[in-house]
C-alpha cells in the first residue's frame, strides 16, 4: 500500500500557508474580505479548514493579493488545493468512519501513540478479535461488522507500507484479559500482537495492574504527529458516536504528558512481550 495523501492534511497545511502569507502581508481578515468583496465568512472558512474546496481563482486572488510571486510556491499552493479534494481509499467506507475519518490523518502520520484501556488496538487487531469485539455493540448485522471488518483491515496497512508509520502503544493488562470470542480468537490475537512487537517500527508496552494508579486513568487516546512542520499534532479520543479530534496545543501537550507518564508506568517491551505470552499459554491449552 502506497503512502495515501489526506485530503484534510492538505487543507490544514493550505489554511495554515495562507494565513501566515496574510499575516506577512500585514493584512487584517477584514482588509482582505472587502478588497475582494468577498462574503464576510469566505475567508475564515478558508484559514480554518472549514471547506473542502477553495477554488483556483480564489486562491489566485489571495496570491496577487499577498504579493506571491514566486512561481514555485504559486505551483505548490495550488498542488495542495488539488490534493484536499481528492478522496482517499476511506471515503468508501463513509458509513463506517463518518465525515471526518481516522484514516484521513492516519495517512500521512509518521508517528502514531496509543494508550488503550479496554481492548486491543484498533490497528493491532486480528479480523476475528475485530469481529467478536463489534458483535458486542450496535451493529450486530453480519453485513455491517463485515463492513467495518474490512475497513479496520485496510486502515492497519500503515504498519507494514513502504516507510511505514512508527506506532508506539501503552496497553492496559485489562486489554489482554478481556475475552473476545473464543479461546482460539484470543490465542490467534496474542500470537499476533506478538508478531508485530517484533517489527522495528512498532512498541508495545502493558501496563499491569500491579502498577496501581497511573497517569492514564482516563479514556483511551492517540496522538498523531505529521513529518511536515505546518502539520501540527493531533489527539483522537473515540466516542460511542464516532470520535473527537483535539487539535488546541495545549490538550496535545496534555495527552503528550499524559502517554509519557503512562509509558513510565509500564513494563518495557522485553517485558510486555513475556508478559503476553504468559497470557497466550492458558488460552493455547484450553
Amino acid at each position: 500500500m502506497q503512502r495515501t495523501h489526506s485530503p484534510t492534511l492538505r487543507r490544514r497545511r493550505l489554511s495554515a500557508e495562507l494565513k501566515r502569507a496574510r499575516s506577512n502581508s500585514r493584512m487584517t481578515t477584514t482588509q482582505v474580505v472587502k478588497q475582494l468583496r468577498w462574503a464576510a465568512g469566505k475567508l475564515s472558512k478558508i484559514e480554518n479548514a472549514e471547506t473542502q474546496t477553495v477554488k483556483a481563482e480564489d486562491l489566485e486572488a489571495l496570491m496577487d493579493l499577498y504579493n506571491i510571486t514566486d512561481g514555485a510556491q504559486r505551483d505548490a499552493l495550488h498542488a495542495l488545493a488539488k490534493d484536499a479534494k481528492v478522496r482517499g481509499w476511506w471515503s468508501k467506507y463513509r458509513e463506517v468512519f463518518g465525515p471526518q475519518s481516522l484514516p484521513d490523518f492516519e495517512a500521512e502520520a509518521s508517528t502514531i501513540r496509543t494508550f488503550e484501556s479496554s481492548v486491543i488496538p484498533g490497528l493491532l487487531q486480528t479480523p476475528e478479535y475485530t469481529s467478536a469485539l463489534l458483535q458486542g455493540g450496535r451493529f450486530t448485522e453480519p453485513e455491517a461488522i463485515s463492513r467495518r471488518v474490512d475497513a479496520r483491515v485496510e486502515r492497519r496497512q500503515i504498519l507494514t507500507r513502504f516507510s511505514p508509520v512508527r506506532l508506539r502503544v501503552v496497553l492496559d493488562e485489562a486489554a489482554l484479559r478481556r475475552p473476545m470470542g473464543s479461546s482460539e480468537t484470543m490465542a490467534e490475537q496474542m500470537h499476533h500482537l506478538l508478531y508485530m512487537a517484533k517489527l522495528p517500527n512498532i512498541d508495545v508496552q502493558v501496563l499491569p495492574f500491579s502498577a496501581g494508579s497511573h497517569a492514564a486513568l482516563v479514556a483511551s487516546f492517540s496522538i498523531m504527529e505529521f513529518p511536515e512542520p505546518l502539520d501540527l499534532p493531533i489527539v483522537f479520543i473515540e466516542t460511542a458516536t464516532g470520535g473527537l479530534f483535539l487539535e488546541d496545543t495545549e490538550e496535545v501537550e496534555q495527552h503528550s504528558v499524559t502517554f509519557s507518564d503512562a509509558q513510565g508506568s509500564a513494563l518495557s517491551t522485553t517485558q510486555s512481550a513475556k508478559f503476553i505470552a504468559d497470557v497466550l499459554k492458558p488460552l493455547e491449552s484450553e
